[in-house]
């Protein structure tokens, strides 16, 4: 692909928010370790897929995720304290602690939530392009969901829905290889997850999911489309869990020494700042000086958790119920 149209802001923003990302989810995997918080679904090898498809997208457009969603937290502009606080069940974070690491959202940045259920968000993302469709507005909903969850009934009715109102989603399938541990070749039929979007007379394209700027590229085709009221779009970006499927209790023994070798060479992060470096986008410096503000803000976000309050008892009674209002 050629990267000639992307500007030098969009390519720094994507390698500090990818950065971001990736330290993030570093020090969520200590503070498990140190018994802070009970399991963790960590998107670690999948940083490039949501950066190249939020550097696209404004405030007041829509993302949903997954049960595995720090990724497009991070990506779509969510809070580091909150997120981390949410992490700690403490009360400053994104649902004062009652949520958890996979029920983060934020409403004002356009993160509608993360969601426990697989393939769940996929009809509410649907459900609000419909929204925006019906009010006018050139808002785009976006929605992640897994391998795991490209068979479920809900992607087909929401394709065949959007395809027919042509309602302004993206369905982005993160084709990470394994749903928990059964290989995406065993369980899939048809060799591949975009080639059912022709089912549904809407585009699909398969991406190399390692690459942010090839994931930027098609992204940018299928945001245009949904803003010009053009209807839906399918990507399939393949990509790459390093770690288990969730904690420590996944030995990986489903997946041999050489994939996954295979796919560390070729790390989404590493391989962009070599892009950055060879094309004199931004030196060394430049580079180290991104990563040292990373690593502050996730250090700061730790702190901020920690310092923070738990929620108190009577809190579990609050946000439960919601007065209508017409």
């Amino acid at each position: 692909m050629s990267y000639e149209e992307i500007n030098r802001d969009s390519i720094i923003w994507m390698y500090e928010r990818m950065l971001t990302i990736r330290r993030f989810e570093e020090q969520a995997r200590r503070e498990a370790d140190a018994g802070k918080l009970r399991g963790i679904h960590s998107s670690i090898g999948q940083e490039a897929v949501p950066t190249g498809v939020c550097a696209l997208l404004r405030d007041d457009d829509f993302v949903l995720g997954t049960h595995r969603s720090h990724h497009h937290c991070i990506a779509k502009g969510v809070d580091l304290n909150e997120m981390m606080a949410e992490l700690l069940g403490k009360s400053t974070g994104t649902g004062k602690g009652k949520g958890g690491t996979m029920h983060i959202a934020d409403i004002e940045k356009g993160m509608l939530g993360a969601n426990g259920i697989v393939g769940s968000n996929i009809p509410v993302a649907t459900g609000v392009a419909l929204t925006a469709k019906v009010k006018g507005t050139d808002n785009v909903s976006v929605v992640f969901f897994g391998d795991g969850a490209s068979s479920q009934g809900a992607l087909h009715e929401s394709m065949n829905l959007a395809s027919i109102w042509d309602l302004p989603v993206i369905f982005v399938c993160e084709n990470n290889r394994y749903a928990e541990s059964t290989p995406f070749e065993y369980s899939v039929a048809g060799g591949s997850v975009s080639n059912r979007a022709d089912g549904y007379a809407i585009p699909g394209v398969t991406v190399d999911g390692q690459s942010v700027l090839d994931v930027f590229e098609v992204a940018k085709e299928a945001v245009g489309r949904a803003r010009a009221g053009d209807g839906p779009t399918l990507i399939e970006a393949q990509t790459y869990r390093y770690l288990g499927h969730a904690g420590h209790d996944d030995p990986l023994t489903y997946r041999s020494e050489e994939e996954q070798k295979y796919y560390m060479d070729r790390d989404c992060i590493t391989n962009f700042k070599s892009y950055i470096l060879d094309s004199s986008i931004a030196n060394e410096e430049e580079l180290d000086n991104i990563e040292v503000a990373c690593e502050t803000a996730v250090a700061k976000s730790v702190e901020f958790a920690d310092n923070s309050p738990f929620p108190e008892p009577d809190a579990l009674h609050e946000d439960v119920y919601t007065t209508y209002k017409n």
